[in-house]
């Protein structure tokens, strides 16, 4: 889109602009001056590079962002060039990253775009903070929690809840695809919901009973699984590399085999990377429409030329061209934008490392959570001699390591280090529960 396409919506005044309801902060005001914001100060952090991502950045560079930084920590397989058009046969092995830039700045040079490899988890809140907008297409749970967690925790409240300094506020524009379907969602911290009060709504990850992947197989998932998980330890003394062509194409003839043998159709070199890798179906035009919705929202929310989606886009293409939009209500629980403490009830005689468990599961899906009061360290992951020495506190009752009603920090990688959910321990009087 050229500068003068988007001068019609910059430059002129709009009865769309942000009236009472708005999720924008401020008013839209046409001139040179927003028009200049947008093409020329407004910085962009796009968050993955693959078949959403490359569209997105496509679609920023011709929307007159000029200022775009893209990071992903994956590099280009075959199996990409179907789908994610900003890269060719002769890119295969390259950082998807690198070679999206490339190929944005050589199509579109006025568009300044910056790569880093790597993963999100990889920089700080001093890389994030640079940023006036953040667009993720991100296929990842884990990278979109502890990204939600990163910008939250950026807008920084005071102790009646209100955010501090608002130019601390970074929205997030999530994008996601599924085969005919997508999302886009606006994320405001700490004015609308995050991410993470949304996390009850995604399916458990898919998993298949050892059991049934060793005696009975009935699916080509299954013999794929097999060879991951039992052939593969077997023969070999490291890790399955997931992007090495050699390893994926072992995999898949070991999946054949055993296919074979129990006579189940099914098992294709595509679908072994797909149960490996945990792929999701992919369609280029889906990508498309849901990337054309995302970038959309990133114009509205940084020229306030129109008012911002209230926060949740779906997308049903299978059916048709069909969508619809809601608003995600934030939780009053939720641990990283609410500032509540989360109580819980249970048994004197619960241990420490049953807690533990327990916050594994629904609803917090914790990944290897730290414990800690006040006072004492209950229980810390790494370095490895901090948790060998803190290990026997998880086969001892809580009674004997905190009063009721205390207070328990808790920290965990998927998200940043500065944030930390507080739980507040209530010992049930029955001894039940």
């Amino acid at each position: 889109m050229a500068t003068t396409d988007i001068d019609k919506l910059l430059l002129r005044p709009t009865p769309f602009g942000s009236e009472s309801g708005a999720l924008a902060v401020g008013e839209f005001d046409p001139g040179n001056d927003t028009r200049e914001f947008l093409t020329e100060t407004c910085k962009v952090l796009v968050v993955g590079a693959g078949g959403l991502g490359c569209e997105v950045l496509k679609d920023l560079a011709l929307s007159g962002f000029r200022d775009v930084e893209v990071i992903d920590m994956d590099t280009i397989d075959v199996s990409n060039l179907n789908r994610q058009f900003l890269f060719r046969q002769k890119d295969v092995g390259r950082p998807k990253a690198e070679v999206a830039a490339e190929f944005i700045r050589e199509r579109v040079p006025q568009c300044n775009v910056i790569a880093h490899v790597g993963k999100v988890q990889d920089k700080d809140a001093d890389f994030y903070s640079r940023f006036n907008v953040v667009c993720s297409g991100l296929d990842n749970v884990e990278a979109r929690r502890w990204l939600n967690a990163m910008l939250v925790g950026l807008a920084e409240v005071d102790d009646e809840g209100n955010v501090i300094d608002p130019s601390q506020i970074i929205p997030m524009v999530d994008g996601g695809t599924e085969g005919f379907r997508g999302q886009a969602r606006v994320i405001i911290p700490r004015f609308t919901s995050c991410f993470e009060c949304s996390l009850d709504s995604f399916p458990p990850q898919r998993t298949y009973p050892l059991c049934t992947i060793a005696e009975t197989p009935r699916l080509p998932e299954h013999c794929i699984s097999y060879a991951q998980l039992v052939e593969w330890p077997k023969t070999n003394q490291r890790a399955i590399d997931t992007d090495s062509p050699d390893d994926m194409k072992w995999l898949f003839d070991v999946a054949s085999k055993r296919a074979s043998k129990f006579n189940i159709e099914g098992v294709t070199y595509m679908k072994t990377m797909g149960v490996v890798k945990n792929i999701i179906p992919a369609v280029a035009s889906t990508n498309a429409v849901v990337s054309a919705m995302c970038v959309n929202e990133v114009f509205k929310l940084m020229s306030l030329s129109s008012q911002t989606l209230n926060t949740y886009h779906m997308y049903m293409g299978s059916t048709g061209i069909y969508s619809h939009t809601f608003c995600y209500g934030k939780k009053n629980d939720c641990p990283v934008c609410s500032s509540c403490v989360r109580t819980v009830t249970c048994s004197a005689t619960k241990t420490l490392g049953e807690l533990v468990s327990d916050l594994t599961e629904e609803p917090l899906k914790l990944k290897a959570p730290s414990l800690a009061t006040a006072d004492a360290t209950l229980y810390l992951r790494k370095p490895k001699s901090l948790e060998a020495a803190t290990r026997p506190n998880l086969d001892k009752p809580l009674s004997a390591l905190v009063a009721n009603n205390a207070e328990i920090t808790v920290t965990d990688p998927v998200f940043p280090g500065d944030v930390a959910l507080t739980l507040r321990v209530c010992f049930a009087q029955n001894g039940a529960a």
